[in-house]
């Protein structure tokens, strides 16, 4: 694959590729969702409105490691909801929130519905009182109790929210208001039990997502090892169990192949199913083409070192559990079906199709697809149908900053099984930011982007990431006087990651995660961040509702 080591706004343009506003290659229900969207060139704007908006200007925020939520001029938030906060009076919100995704309860009211969020993994310090950093083998020290409460903080959460008087506030003990946690029942979306089993207890390490053309949530299960460990085969394809990190599994024995999968939410019910058919690896995300016969194709990556790229393709409409998984070979730019039937390396390795989807990354190396650097988000181009991939970094070769991957499925067609990847190298200190995670188009196809170094790497001289101080939130303008360039646009408190990013409909609002702010504290009382600043001095994870004229340019620059 190509790299670059220089950067310029005209090489980046040509990277996303660029062509006439208005061409929408998202399929209609991506439209009514703030992620990947259809340009909105519906709404019209006062000749008032235009001019106010032609007069602001980019700002771009220097690199901060204040501990504070820092947005650009023209930008402002408030927090919507913070951990431990109650959306009933059963339920409280859980711990270190990721992705988001609103649904309007009406598509003609963009100002109310539901809100899910992603509850990643939990900080025992904060959540359970348990001090890791106390023990040379943690795992060993913990308790029931505290295993039980750090079950119920991870998961996700669905919440009505509802703008008034510009504010968005939660709808407490709302019917629709639950918790999914790592003790909720969950059915396996397959039609041969898994370790015994067609329905799992709970879902964790909670990191991306999406939505369905049918208008349910998707919630992916990434770092999911650090629960109840993994199954390891070794050269004679004989298991053994590797425990966990956090030591779960000496309490609970739950497979730890029940674990690692896309996992679908129905917003109004909470009924939750685990797509099979999808593969079994650290999901990041999980973004979904409808093509005009109904059948869809879904994008997955493996967030780790040296793992792989993945598209699901069904052969029915409507279903992701029909079909064939594919992985990607990046250097012939070919997609290789992961299917026992037809491939006999497969058949030589594993006994069935359920296996190689529960084992998928051994499957995808046997085929020899293409390592890549962390695949973490994976977004589909409004303008362009172009899919971009976050490959976030790798540190064992030598990639500290990361990169930004470009697929272009042959004729257009997002079921083909043959592609172009190209790679432009989009981190480093000219050009300003490192460690890409998170990406979002907005209604003018421009390219929102966070970061994600590690809360142990940044403002660290011995590190390669000081200069680029906190995390932050990037918009890349596609159109007008600044396209092209680099902006930051909100700069991420002490210790913490900007994730989640996600429109409202109307492309007035941008829902984004403040996740583990504080989070090397090793004393409750000194701790590392005071974000959000609430009275008791402890940081919180939270999803903020950020606006102003700035949204509402970036948002309506194909009118002006």
């Amino acid at each position: 694959m190509k790299t670059q080591t220089t950067y310029n706004r005209k090489e980046f343009l040509s990277f996303l590729g660029k062509i006439g506003i208005g061409v929408a290659m998202v399929p209609p229900f991506l439209a009514s969702c703030g992620n990947t969207t259809t340009p909105n060139s519906k709404n019209k704007l006062s000749e008032a409105d235009k001019s106010r908006l032609k007069d602001l200007v980019l700002q771009n925020l220097a690199p901060s490691n204040k501990d504070d939520l820092l947005l650009s001029k023209g930008l402002s938030y408030q927090p919507i909801i913070r951990w431990n906060e109650a959306i009933s009076d059963q339920d409280l919100f859980g711990f270190n929130n990721d992705f988001t995704c609103f649904i309007p309860l009406d598509n003609t009211n963009p100002n109310d519905g539901l809100l899910w969020v992603n509850h990643e993994y939990i900080n025992p310090l904060f959540v359970s009182n348990f001090n890791y950093r106390d023990y040379d083998n943690p795992r060993e020290h913990r308790t029931q109790e505290q295993v039980d409460q750090e079950m119920y903080h991870v998961g996700g959460t669905i919440v009505r929210i509802k703008k008034e008087k510009n504010e968005w506030k939660i709808v407490h003990n709302d019917p629709y208001n639950r918790r999914i946690t790592a003790q909720t029942p969950i059915q396996l979306n397959w039609d041969k039990p898994i370790k015994g089993k067609t329905t799992v207890k709970g879902t964790l390490a909670n990191c991306s997502g999406g939505i369905t053309p049918w208008n349910t949530f998707i919630t992916c299960e990434e770092n999911y090892d650090g629960f109840f460990g993994e199954t390891e085969y070794d050269a004679n394809n004989v298991a053994s169990h590797r425990f966990s990190s956090y030591g779960w599994d000496r309490f609970y024995d739950y497979p730890p192949e029940h674990y690692g999968w896309v996992v679908e939410i129905d917003p109004k019910t909470g009924a939750a199913q685990k797509h099979i058919a999808l593969g079994r690896f650290a999901h990041e995300c999980c973004s979904l083409y409808e093509l005009a016969d109904k059948r869809v194709v879904a994008y997955t990556g493996d967030d780790s070192n040296n793992e792989h790229l993945y598209k699901f393709i069904s052969s029915k409409p409507g279903s992701l559990k029909e079909g064939t998984l594919y992985v990607a070979d990046t250097i012939n730019g070919k997609w290789l079906p992961l299917d026992w039937e037809t491939q006999p390396k497969l058949k030589a390795k594993f006994k069935d199709q359920t296996e190689v989807l529960i084992r998928a990354r051994e499957a995808a190396k046997l085929l020899g697809a293409t390592e890549l650097n962390r695949p973490e988000d994976i977004e589909i181009d409004p303008l362009t149908g172009n899919i971009i991939v976050s490959l976030t970094n790798n540190k064992s070769n030598n990639d500290f900053h990361g990169s930004l991957l470009k697929i272009e499925e042959t004729n257009g067609a997002f079921d083909a099984l043959s592609f172009k990847a190209s790679t432009y190298l989009a981190g480093g200190e000219a050009q300003g930011f490192s460690c890409p995670d998170n990406l979002a188009f907005d209604l003018s196809g421009n390219l929102w982007m966070t970061s994600d170094m590690s809360g142990s790497a940044m403002n660290r001289a011995d590190k390669p990431y000081q200069a680029f101080k906190n995390n932050s939130l990037f918009v890349i303008p596609r159109l007008g006087k600044d396209a092209g360039k680099v902006i930051r646009v909100a700069s991420a408190p002490t210790d913490a990651e900007l994730t989640g990013p996600w429109f409202s409909p109307d492309g007035k609002t941008l829902f984004l995660s403040v996740q583990h702010p504080g989070e090397q504290t090793k004393d409750l009382n000194n701790p590392t961040s005071k974000w959000p600043f609430d009275s008791d001095g402890i940081p919180k994870p939270a999803v903020v509702a950020i606006s102003g004229d700035l949204i509402e340019k970036m948002n309506y620059l194909n009118q002006l």
